[in-house]
């Protein structure tokens, strides 16, 4: 993630142009801030396009890993660049779903390219009304319907271990969970 010397590359700055009138004949002075030039013009350049650098969908490939960590998101190499950029940007929206059907359901989309759907509650229960009876033991695992959703994916087997690590990450603690893989959308004599 280093910013290195870019043989060429002109400095916005000059320092040999800043220094008081009594240095600008003086060769050595202008040779030695020309030297500093070709060191300081990557960091003018970086600093000039900050603003570049913070946003994922044009920031350097090296830095989407920086980026990731800086909003808590996995980043993994094996990716192509623009799912990547895609997964730091859609970041804080899963991390404001996390817990719900909906963020696990929209995780598996941007992470495997699968549709899902979702049933069971997972053992959730509330009440509005204070010092009310509790509720019946509810079933406290939820069923993971996937089925391919890219079409790269078709033909190809969906990772039920990357499934299980990615439904660990949005799923509260106390949830337990079964994965089915089906051949397309589900039907409704299959439910």
């Amino acid at each position: 993630m280093s910013r290195a010397a870019v043989p060429g590359l002109p400095s916005r700055y000059p320092i040999g142009e800043q220094l008081p009138a009594l240095y600008a004949d003086d060769d050595f002075a202008q040779r030695f801030t020309a030297g500093l030039d070709i060191v300081l013009a990557p960091v003018f350049a970086t600093l000039d396009n900050l603003p570049a650098y913070l946003d994922p969908r044009v920031t350097p490939t090296d830095f989407l890993a920086w980026l990731a960590s800086w909003v808590g998101t996995a980043d993994d190499p094996g990716w192509p660049v623009q799912l990547r950029r895609e997964a730091v940007v859609r970041a804080v929206e899963l991390h404001r779903w996390r817990g719900t059907k909906r963020g696990l359901v929209e995780a598996l989309q941007l992470a495997l390219g699968v549709h899902a759907e979702v049933t069971g509650d997972g053992g959730a229960w509330w009440s509005s009304t204070a010092g009310a009876e509790l509720p019946p033991e509810p079933a406290a695992e939820i069923l993971l319907r996937l089925w391919p959703g890219r079409e790269a994916q078709v033909d190809v087997d969906v990772d039920v271990a990357r499934v299980h690590e990615i439904a660990r990450a949005m799923c509260p603690v106390h949830t337990a969970f079964r994965v089915e893989v089906l051949p397309g959308p589900p039907t409704d004599e299959g439910r």
